[in-house]
């Protein structure tokens, strides 16, 4: 059964990951298109209207969505010069308070991500050039943080495991 939550957890992250490089993608090249109808301008081209615009919307959505992958991967910043010396079971307890205070923080992202969605949702606010409702970009960034929520849930589950059982748990490329 863990397996299988595993797996599904997994793909899940990869999925919001995938999501996220393809906005960054389309992101990339909305901005190669305006900026080349800028320098086009003599012969007819135009910069895309709103580009900026759509560019938050993009950016926004894609950090959201790489923080599962990042959390279940273990391939957030840390500093090792002290933990290297420590034995595996310090190690272990460290993973799990250092998951169970990124849930912490996930579940606040996401829910303040949340008032912030229905706020903008609420007021019915848009963005300036093209119009589009700002609450369109909170949402597909709440999709990223719910995910990362999740992830993040999954993560303290997986170091109780490990404390457990003894057994490490990779990160990234080292093993604790």
């Amino acid at each position: 059964m863990l397996d299988t939550i595993d797996i599904f957890m997994r793909r899940l992250a990869a999925l919001l990951a995938i999501l996220g490089g393809l906005a960054l993608v389309a992101v990339m090249l909305s901005t190669v298109a305006s900026v080349s109808g800028r320098a086009l301008i003599p012969i007819g081209l135009s910069p895309i209207r709103g580009d900026f615009e759509l560019v938050e919307l993009g950016t926004g959505f894609a950090v959201f969505a790489f923080l599962p992958w990042v959390q279940i991967n273990r391939q957030h910043a840390s500093v090792e010069i002290l933990t290297m010396h420590l034995g595996s079971r310090a190690n272990r307890i460290i993973d799990l308070v250092a998951d169970i205070l990124m849930a912490m923080v996930a579940i606040l992202l996401a829910w303040k991500h949340w008032e912030g969605t229905l706020d903008k949702f609420a007021y019915g606010e848009t963005t300036f050039i093209i119009q589009y409702p700002i609450w369109w970009a909170y949402a597909s960034g709440l999709v990223g943080a719910i995910g990362f929520v999740l992830i993040s849930i999954w993560c303290i589950f997986l170091s109780l495991r490990a404390l457990s059982t003894g057994r490490d748990q990779a990160h990234g490329e080292i093993v604790h």
